[in-house]
Formats: C-alpha cells, structure tokens, sequence
C-alpha cells in the first residue's frame, strides 16, 4: 500500500493526474488496451476535468482506453445525481474516446437485470485471466463506505458476484455496484481522498482494526494488485504512522 499526500484538492488532482498518463502509457506498452473503473464524487470531478484539457488530453491515447463505472445510482443517465452523467459531462465528451468501450450501468432496466447484464460484460473481458481491471478508481465516504458497500450492508461481505443491485433503506433508491470480489482482483486499484470530513475514518480505514461492517473501504485489499490511496492533507491529519 502507498499513501500518497498532497497539500490541497487541486495539487491532488494534479498529482493523479501525472501518474495516472504515466500508469496508462506503461501499461500500454505490454498490451493492446486499458481497463479502468471511473468514481463519482467531487474528488474525481476535478480530475476529470483536468484529464480533458492539455497537455493530458493529448499524451492519453483514449482509442485504448475501455471504460466502466465501479458503481451507479440507479437513475436516468440525465439525472444530476449519475455518476456517469458527471463523467460524461467533464471528461468523455471532451476526448477522442470510443462509445463503444465506454459502459455506463443500465438504469433503463430492471436493477437486478443491470447488476446481472454489468456482471457478463465483465466475465466477457475478464474471465480466464489473473487479473481484472487494470484500474479501479474509488472514493471514500465520510462514513468510510467506498463503490455503493455502506456500512451494515450484506453487500460488503459478497464473496462470489462482481454485481449487485440492492435497495438502500437511508437513500430511499436502489443502488448497483462492483463487489469486493472483482474489485480485489484488480492490477491496481487507487483511491481519491479529499476533507477534513475524511480525517477520522481515513485512519480507521488504514491502521484501525478490521470493523467493514463500520468502515466497509477496509475490504478492498487488492490479492495481486498495488493500492494506492491519493488523500490531501487535510484527509491525512489524523493518519498515524502504520
């Protein structure tokens, strides 16, 4: 695990941003294309939004790039609260991306279809290799939920799909969602993390005891794969040293 920590929201995004053209390219290099699972959330929108302009827009070869969501509200694509909505409006449609390796979550259709039809596109990329995504982006709630795996949810603790669909009583929706399962198989799986809100269980999460059903991030422990966690320093004050 590396813990990455810089001063502001801003200099983070830049930081991502840098590493992230360099994690692309070197990948690129040993084979044919690039998966990656994009977060909604504000901490991602910056970085979006700098990812669509120069000198990044340029130097992503975005042609490779095969893009899927790591979760969803289950709501119209039009809706202000989608996350692939967000992603469209401040990155995809500002790059030379191919629509067709870009898959948003379908909320057209019955939740536990969507979760199911999400799930066979990725065994159909997927299946017979080691690893899945070459990365997964992920945020981290104030109350240490990540993807849609909040907290006293039997979510948390699947062991088999990569998809669910379930109904969360505190949001009154349905939410689909990576499971732990597909996200730990991951060749790199990077968290964003932004606030002062995101001090206390940021450290809890990192060098508390193990409590997912408290702090549900704690699940994500890539078996094969480099974790990163990207926090400014207002995320990182209560951190303690591991």
């Amino acid at each position: 695990m590396q813990l990455i920590v810089k001063k502001d929201p801003t200099e983070l995004a830049q930081a991502v941003a840098d590493w992230l053209v360099t994690y692309i390219n070197d990948v690129l290099q040993r084979q044919q294309r690039f998966t990656i699972a994009l977060s909604g959330g504000s901490t991602p929108e910056a970085l979006f939004k700098l990812l669509a302009e120069s000198p990044y827009r340029e130097v992503i070869p975005w042609d490779k790039l095969h893009i899927f969501w790591g979760d969803e509200r289950y709501v119209p694509l039009d809706d202000d609260r989608s996350n692939a909505r967000m992603a469209y409006q401040t990155l995809l449609n500002h790059v030379p991306v191919e629509s067709t390796q870009v898959f948003v979550w379908q909320t057209n259709q019955d939740p536990d279809v969507a979760a199911d039809r999400y799930a066979n596109i990725l065994h159909t990329y997927f299946d017979g290799y080691s690893r899945t995504f070459d990365l997964v982006m992920l945020g981290m709630g104030d109350d240490g939920h990540t993807l849609s795996l909040f907290p006293g949810t039997e979510v948390v603790h699947e062991e088999q799909d990569w998809t669910k669909a379930y109904f969360l009583e505190s949001q009154n929706m349905y939410r689909l969602t990576l499971t732990a399962p597909v996200v730990n198989k991951a060749a790199a799986v990077a968290f964003l993390v932004a606030g002062p809100k995101k001090a206390a269980p940021l450290n809890e999460v990192l060098h508390g005891d193990y409590r997912p059903d408290m702090y549900p991030s704690q699940v994500i422990r890539p078996t094969d794969g480099e974790l990163y966690w990207f926090v400014d320093e207002a995320a990182a004050a209560q951190v303690q040293p591991s």
